[in-house]
């Protein structure tokens, strides 16, 4: 078994998927800044019509993965 089940990249790519499923595309912050570094860098944008929905409450990328996670599977609890 491989040990990098559990790193950013595999947690990105798992998300994404989740994000797939429902027509969004997960986006990561290119251009690093002190607020986004401190929490979040992520964003969901729908795929048909290209608006965020999720992750720009009061600056752009400011959703970290676990809340992005959270946000895609709360129709599911």
């Amino acid at each position: 078994m491989s040990s990098r089940g559990g790193t950013l990249v595999a947690l990105e790519r798992q998300v994404r998927r989740l994000a797939q499923r429902q027509g969004l595309s997960l986006l990561i912050a290119q251009k690093r800044n002190a607020r986004i570094d401190a929490h979040g860098g992520y964003m969901l944008r729908d795929d048909e019509t290209f608006v965020i929905v999720f992750g720009n409450k009061s600056y752009e990328f400011s959703a970290d993965l676990d809340e992005i996670e959270a946000w895609l599977t709360k129709d599911d609890a």
